[in-house]
């Protein structure tokens, strides 16, 4: 069978390609291929640089081809690659190999050939490469897709910051509060676990089999072969590498980090999943309506239907990457003794968990920007359901110590339908001054809602 979206086992290569193409540069194997090739290319011009009598310093032609090959990789040499890993068995080898055979007919650097790779075990190159994907696959389209999102929202709580609807606390009526201020109350949430992923330090090791630069040590014993790591790992691009440096690790860099920022992104879905869940029922209760695109298909047999499908999408796929990303969470700081290699084929699936989540992104922003508010059903939700003043009814009877005021109210109002007229002759009957008497009479489901509109505005 050729391979076409079509055929494609997963669906984030079948179905949804066309929305995950930023991610699938920085995540595909083919990203990963070459971050490699950067780390093998920054430690090559850095070791020419340390002062070695036996590697003199690059010239300023080899530097730039050096730099071309990283930043005109394509994928064709990723093939190449590939083509070399079926000989090697081994895909750090091959990207040697291919860095090796890219030396071809340029004396200045084939003669320092050897020093392609120099005293490194593969971990070295692959824990730095998983992080450079990890901050491309963060900081250029994860935070901006969770960014989007934001604005958003914090647009809808300002726009919906005086609609008053009708709060359901244990599914049952409860104080009244506007569509704008419970946005607002995502969007805080929100804000804070972005910020958190935002922090998360992206760490890189290189200091070979154990953590020990015993390699190193062996070829010069007098180079602070530490100091030297630290430099090539927290120099910025394009001469190194603009990562957080670790100075302990066995054979792997521990993924304490990874295991912290996918937590933090896991915690950013699940306040998604609420909302998502949340809107999905504010769509049932008519809250909100959605705006029909011509063509589309509710049910297959009911046409009458107009589905939150992307509220729904983006549970079930915030769902599926949360699955991933906690697991990696849990399984990768975990390693037997100085290093095995269960942490490999998990670490091949961390631009899947992070495929998921984004195209979950992608549909709530879809589903966010078809929704229109019906203010019509929010207003008679709330005027059928006057027994919500019997919370400030009872805490001004409070105020001015009538006796057993929520009492009073509990019987008052418990199974009975409740009306304007009904909540207003009770308040009638009250004795407070008459002043606090016309302010309670004044009040409405409708207006009964505190700061809430202040809240929003604020956000």
């Amino acid at each position: 069978m050729s391979f076409s979206t079509i055929s494609a086992l997963s669906p984030l290569d079948g179905r949804y390609a066309s929305k995950l193409g930023p991610l699938r540069p920085l995540m595909s194997e083919q990203g990963y291929m070459h971050r490699r090739v950067q780390v093998e290319v920054a430690w090559f011009i850095a070791l020419s640089d340390a002062g070695f009598s036996e590697f003199k310093p690059l010239s300023p032609g080899a530097r730039t081809y050096l730099l071309g090959l990283v930043k005109n990789f394509t994928e064709a040499d990723g093939n190449a690659i590939k083509e070399i890993e079926k000989t090697t068995n081994h895909d750090v080898k091959a990207v040697e190999y291919w860095i090796k055979s890219k030396f071809e007919a340029r004396p200045e650097l084939e003669k320092a050939s050897e020093f392609v790779h120099f005293a490194c075990t593969s971990e070295d190159i692959n824990n730095t490469s998983h992080a450079l994907q990890l901050r491309s696959a963060r900081d250029v389209v994860l935070l901006p897709a969770l960014d989007k999102l934001l604005l958003k929202l914090r647009d809808m709580a300002r726009v919906y910051a005086e609609v008053p609807m009708l709060s359901r606390t244990h599914g049952q009526t409860a104080s009244p509060t506007t569509v704008g201020k419970e946005i607002a109350n995502v969007v805080v949430r929100l804000q804070t676990a972005c910020d958190r992923i935002a922090a998360v330090k992206i760490m890189g090791k290189m200091n070979g089999a154990v953590g020990n630069y015993n390699a190193h040590l062996s070829a010069w014993p007098d180079f602070d072969w530490e100091a030297f790591s630290k430099k090539v790992i927290e120099t910025p691009e394009p001469l190194g590498l603009g990562l957080t440096f670790q100075p302990y690790s066995i054979q792997i860099e521990p993924h304490d980090y990874m295991a912290e920022l996918f937590d933090a992104i896991a915690r950013a879905n699940t306040i998604l999943v609420d909302w998502s869940r949340d809107v999905w029922g504010y769509v049932s209760l008519g809250y909100f309506k959605q705006r029909l695109r011509e063509g589309e298909v509710g049910s297959s047999t009911m046409p009458h239907k107009v589905n939150p499908i992307d509220f729904e999408n983006a549970e079930g796929n915030l769902g599926l990457a949360n699955a991933l990303l906690r697991h990696m969470s849990e399984k990768l700081p975990i390693s037997r003794w100085q290093r095995d290699l269960t942490d490999s084929t998990v670490l091949r699936n961390m631009g899947v968990a992070i495929g998921y989540a984004v195209l979950a992104y992608q549909s709530l922003a879809t589903g966010l920007g078809k929704l229109e508010i019906n203010e019509a059903a929010l207003a008679a939700d709330l005027d059928a359901s006057w027994e919500v003043l019997a919370e400030p009814i009872q805490t001004v009877m409070r105020r001015y110590g009538l006796p057993q005021p929520y009492e009073q109210l509990k019987k008052f109002t418990r199974g009975e339908a409740m009306t304007r007229e009904l909540m207003q002759g009770f308040i009638m009957k009250l004795d407070i001054p008459e002043a606090e008497k016309q302010r309670l009479l004044a009040m409405t489901p409708g207006n009964y809602t505190g700061k809430a509109a202040e809240l929003a505005k604020r956000i």
